[in-house]
């Protein structure tokens, strides 16, 4: 006989709320007890320091962010600092965490808030949000632990908690099933822990209601997990209905002169946006196939320079999250470097230099095994 998990009271008030503070009062002793207290961001009130990590765990896990976190907060501690910096640096000391919109938006971020308040984040939610970069559950998050604000979180691993602990169908990023779990997580709020419980339902979806291998034997929502009782842990919640993965190809020019390499801005939008990167050739829609690779390689490279020596190197694929790029480099060796190369958003690199050069972090690789520098290799 399969248990019977303990549903929550619903109000009868006729808003469609819930009026649960048992959930509540089980995250926060668990946290207490067996949540996360020693993370490098954790037991200060410094709302740099909170906002900062924050916006560095969105789609990334811990264990990836604290290494970068400890450097990007060596080099700039507070919020007037990171607003002063040149844009390349900041990039560069985000380069090889992705998703670098967030670093775009961290910097002109600390700007607004040194320029418009003062040098300090605002205590408000809602004044949080209007900020560049930080959503609405960011803002809670931020609030909360700099403040004790009570505002509620919703970010995916707490849409996971809530979709298997109350049984929620459908895909749980459609605004509709979205706009629910924001009304739920509201009537959860404890009146009192927030900060506590806040960093709880964190825990617990980073720990345990994990997405693939939770473990529901140690969680302390079990008894009242709806997805448990009914055999649909897996199952909850829904996923993303599939659709096909785009497929890009582009050819990536390595253009070295010595030890020097070519690099180029790219825009301030888009993938990438921001970073330097190699010169590249975006194929047509029909692929790389549909084009005279080599001879369109050569000529490209014959305006950098007098070209000494072409080949094609090993190609690779990068997988973005909507897409995934098909790279065919190149090793282009000039014997003279033309005047233009220096010009229009080109700038050349000293080898020894890549390893903080605001790269993506496969072109960084690339060209660090080009010129054979396996000791400024990261992991």
């Amino acid at each position: 006989m399969k248990r019977i998990a303990q549903a929550p009271a619903v109000r009868t008030d006729g808003d469609g709320g819930y009026d649960d503070p048992g959930f509540s009062e089980a995250v926060i002793r668990w946290q207490k007890q067996h949540g996360r207290h020693a993370l490098p961001w954790q037991n200060t009130r410094d709302a740099y320091r909170i906002w900062l990590s924050e916006i560095m765990l969105q789609q990334t896990q811990v264990t990836a962010v604290i290494p970068y976190y400890q450097r990007f907060l060596a080099r700039f501690p507070d919020v007037a600092s990171l607003a002063a910096a040149g844009a390349d640096e900041v990039m560069s000391h985000w380069s090889g965490l992705g998703y670098y919109t967030r670093a775009r938006n961290l910097h002109c971020c600390a700007r607004k808030v040194v320029a418009e308040h003062g040098g300090e984040f605002p205590s408000d939610p809602e004044a949080l949000a209007a900020l560049p970069g930080i959503g609405r559950s960011t803002a809670a998050a931020i609030a909360a632990f700099a403040y004790g604000a009570r505002a509620a979180i919703l970010d995916g691993n707490v849409k996971r908690v809530f979709c298997r602990v109350f049984g929620v169908e459908g895909f749980p990023g459609s605004k509709p099933i979205e706009d629910a779990l924001w009304r739920r997580a509201v009537d959860l709020l404890p009146e009192q822990g927030i900060e506590a419980y806040t960093q709880g339902l964190m825990d617990l979806g980073a720990t345990l209601c994990t997405r693939s291998s939770p473990s529901c034997a140690k969680c302390p929502l079990s008894q009242r997990c709806v997805a448990l009782a009914s055999d649909r842990v897996q199952a909850l919640p829904v996923r993303r209905p599939k659709k096909a993965i785009p497929e890009k190809a582009t050819a990536m020019l390595v253009v070295t002169d010595r030890d020097h390499v070519l690099l180029e801005q790219r825009p301030g939008s888009g993938i990438w946006g921001g970073l330097l990167s190699l010169p590249e050739m975006e194929a047509p829609a029909g692929g790389l196939a549909d084009m005279d690779l080599d001879g369109c390689v050569s000529r490209r490279a014959a305006s950098y320079g007098n070209v000494a020596s072409c080949e094609p190197l090993q190609p690779f694929t990068h997988v973005f999250t909507h897409f995934r790029l098909h790279v065919s480099p190149y090793r282009v060796r000039l014997a003279q470097r033309a005047q233009l190369a220096a010009e229009g958003g080109h700038v050349w690199y000293h080898a020894g230099q890549l390893q903080d050069a605001p790269l993506p972090a496969p072109v960084k690789k690339l060209l660090l095994a080009v010129f054979r520098r396996p000791d400024l290799i990261s992991d």
